[in-house]
């Protein structure tokens, strides 16, 4: 019976959000310093790790699935649910035979010495001639924390870049805004902002490997800094710090809450030379009413008033933004409201879903419920304004230069492209042949100038 992880197999999959990749590749990046050797999910491995997500029903359903597929894979594999589902529905991880230990939220970071201690203790047992509790999802010590009243930000190091020219950064886990469809909160607890200095220094060993962008990412990214005693220290305050790191090229920011655009923010913002223009700012809807229902802490007028002040300090910003289609209550009237709304922004891209009940919030017990066929006609209805958005926005781009950073190679329509994005996150997509695809291999960015569509999301160069 082998008690660690040494030499042993393992196969992870991970679910979700950016965060979680982000936390998948610090947990494969100390299996591999452990000795452990990553496999491609789809072969036989001794542990499966699922890195769960929770965000939906849907959600829930895909993490069950996956956990019951590794144990279907290998019967005598050690299967291990990671993350959101485990905090979520702990009762129902602990009645699951196909799960073997459970890992909450803000311990994946021990990932290693809970696997050790996990099989250090079933060796102990078997080799004692007894039988490990099939329940006992926490064999070898405690995994699960109540990440409702934790204050502490679990420190994750990534020293390796996983993609060939780009990392995302976890800033900060935990959310406050308790909208009443998610439970997100629930899953990763309260506001906790991670170390600048420790984000500075990731940041500079990552650049040593070949990194030229950053994109900050978190649970709720515009809170950064408002758990810390020291205020100055906040989300603008740590992009211009990153901006003076030698060797970054680009910075990014994921999914922003609108209130943080004011006049103040954003012209610093303007100042940040290395701060892409892209933009994802949350709307979720262009109606007061149903905002109000969603307990989103802004209105209309106000999303709008940020968008406004950043189109003052940024050229063609890129503006994307996610929107709930059929939320309880939803009036043809709100609707066409939000519709109305979301044309007259006029975005780069939405994301548009249709809204899923999620046991556990409030939304979820909230009456005047949509049906699945009225929540499908009106995201039809926003599926078709983005698309036509978004090709005007990049179609405006046709025939100007554009500095694109070359990412991955990637075969479409029969041959080989080499792509990348430019700071607006347009896509971009050059013949792999090509005399411009010589930077491709270092990945500098190269001066370009895209003729045109090669396909519905990318500019032919």
């Amino acid at each position: 019976m082998l008690n660690n992880v040494n030499n042993l197999k393992i196969a992870l999959h991970n679910l979700g959000c950016k965060v979680n990749g982000y936390e998948m590749d610090v947990m494969a990046q100390r299996l591999r310093e452990a000795g452990a050797v990553i496999v491609p999910f789809s072969e036989q491995a001794d542990i499966y790790i699922i890195n769960t997500c929770t965000v939906t029903n849907i959600a829930d359903r895909k993490s069950r699935q996956m956990l019951h597929k590794s144990k279907k894979n290998n019967p005598d594999s050690v299967v291990v649910a990671v993350g959101c589902y485990v905090e979520t529905d702990t009762e129902g991880v602990k009645k699951d035979e196909c799960i073997d230990l459970a890992i909450g939220n803000n311990k994946k970071a021990e990932i290693v010495d809970i696997l050790n201690k996990y099989l250090e203790t079933r060796a102990a047992r078997c080799g004692a001639g007894e039988q490990a509790a099939a329940d006992d999802k926490t064999l070898g010590g405690t995994s699960i924390i109540d990440i409702n009243s934790t204050h502490e930000y679990e420190s994750m190091f990534l020293s390796e870049l996983p993609e060939h020219t780009r990392a995302y950064i976890k800033i900060q886990d935990g959310c406050n805004q308790f909208c009443s469809y998610c439970v997100i909160p629930y899953a990763r607890g309260r506001v906790r902002s991670r170390d600048q200095q420790e984000i500075i220094n990731e940041i500079k060993g990552l650049v040593q490997k070949g990194c030229k962008e950053v994109v900050l990412t978190g649970i709720h990214v515009s809170s950064y800094g408002s758990d810390f005693e020291n205020k100055d220290v906040n989300l603008i305050s740590l992009i211009e710090h990153i901006n003076e790191i030698a060797g970054i090229r680009r910075i990014r920011l994921s999914s922003l809450e609108p209130r943080i655009m004011t006049e103040d923010n954003v012209k610093r913002l303007s100042m940040v030379d290395k701060l892409c223009p892209h933009f994802h700012l949350s709307l979720q809807s262009g109606c007061d009413s149903v905002l109000k229902r969603m307990n989103r802490h802004y209105t209309a007028e106000e999303f709008r008033q940020g968008v406004e002040i950043l189109r003052k300090y940024f050229d063609r910003p890129a503006i994307t933004t996610d929107v709930i289609v059929g939320f309880p209550g939803e009036t043809e009237e709100e609707f066409d409201e939000c519709r109305k709304f979301v044309e007259d922004i006029d975005f780069y891209e939405m994301h548009v879903f249709k809204y899923s009940p999620r046991k556990g919030t409030v939304a979820a017990g909230m009456k005047d419920q949509l049906t699945d066929r009225e929540k499908s006609a009106r995201s039809d209805v926003l599926l078709h304004l983005t698309k036509t958005q978004a090709e005007n926005y990049r179609n405006s781009f046709i025939g100007e230069k554009l500095e694109i950073l070359w990412e991955d190679e990637e075969e479409i329509k029969g041959r080989k492209y080499m792509t990348g994005h430019s700071d607006r996150y347009v896509k971009v997509a050059i013949p792999s042949d090509s005399p411009l695809c010589i930077p491709c291999v270092t990945g500098e960015i190269t001066s370009v100038v895209p003729t045109g569509f090669l396909n519905s999301d990318t500019l032919l160069i």
